[in-house]
């Protein structure tokens, strides 16, 4: 969910209106695909885990700071599953992260800000294993068609982000 302060333009809490709004559904449906992406469901047994993210601060990237961190929510419930004898195995198959790419002004940027972001010819969220396998990936050419080598340029740019969230995921929550 965004919460009010969250975005420049004051977010009315979707509870509010007694329903969520069309993009929190969508954002909620991306983070679910990418965090069973990393999960074998088959270990779960009966058991389901509900994420329930709040962005604090939405300044570009909501869809990409909430699988992120959603992935470290899972993995906490999961190991206070297993320390607790409610799963016997690890379902985790590897570590997911997600960021944001664009090309604004000719430049392929990691990590949109809300500002770059609206001035993005092309934008991408792109959510990846541990492995380096894609599990999503959204573009839209916002102003402009975009090349195949533009496409990998920012893939390129997006597994580098992504590595590097990834070894921050494992430094936190393997210590």
């Amino acid at each position: 969910a965004l919460l009010p302060r969250s975005t420049p333009e004051r977010k009315v809490r979707e509870i509010r209106m007694g329903r969520p709004d069309s993009r929190c559904v969508e954002i909620s449906r991306m983070i679910g695909r990418a965090l069973r992406g990393a999960v074998d469901l088959s270990k779960l047994g009966e058991y389901t885990i509900i994420i329930d993210c709040d962005v604090l601060q939405a300044d570009g990237g909501t869809r990409t700071a909430s699988v992120t961190g959603g992935f470290c929510a899972l993995y906490d419930a999961v190991k206070f599953m297993r320390r607790h004898g409610l799963i016997k195995e690890n379902p985790i198959r590897e570590f997911v992260a997600a960021v944001s790419v664009g090309i604004v002004k000719g430049e392929v940027l990691l990590d949109l800000s809300y500002e770059e972001d609206s001035q993005a010819d092309v934008d991408l969220n792109v959510v990846m294993t541990e492995s380096g396998r894609l599990v999503e990936i959204q573009g839209t050419g916002e102003k402009r068609a975009f090349t195949r080598e533009e496409l990998n340029k920012m893939l390129d740019m997006a597994w580098s982000g992504i590595k590097e969230l990834i070894r921050i995921q494992k430094e936190t929550l393997l210590s």
